[in-house]
């Protein structure tokens, strides 16, 4: 019966987790990509997998997958920039937000959904 309840909370407190925005994280329209000097700003991080990057990206993303972000994140992104991140999905898009708010990162931005034709 414990474990049940164990299981329980954990379970809840992934959920929480999961839908919980994160501070400082905005969503935006691919209408930024578009606007010059927007895009020109911020650097493009791709978090998906390499194979879905090569199937489709926005040309100059750099792309680390979610796995990898945490240990490679110096050699290409700094904190002082403004950071796009693409995903296929807003809990990757929040845990990889996550992920660069602890390394200090204040300007971070999600793209809302990414069209491949």
């Amino acid at each position: 019966m414990t474990v049940v309840v164990l299981l329980l909370i954990i379970s809840a407190l992934w959920i929480i987790r999961m839908v919980r925005p994160v501070k400082g994280l905005a969503f935006v329209d691919s209408k930024v990509l578009s606007s010059p000097s927007e895009a020109m700003t911020m650097k493009i991080l791709d978090v998906r997998d390499a194979a879905d990057y090569r199937n489709c990206h926005i040309p100059s993303s750099i792309n680390i997958s979610i796995g990898r972000l945490p240990f490679v994140w110096k050699q290409e992104l700094s904190p002082n920039e403004s950071i796009l991140i693409v995903s296929e999905s807003p809990y990757k898009s929040k845990k990889a937000a996550r992920l660069l708010k602890k390394q200090g990162f204040d300007q971070l931005y999600a793209l809302r959904n990414m069209n491949c034709a």
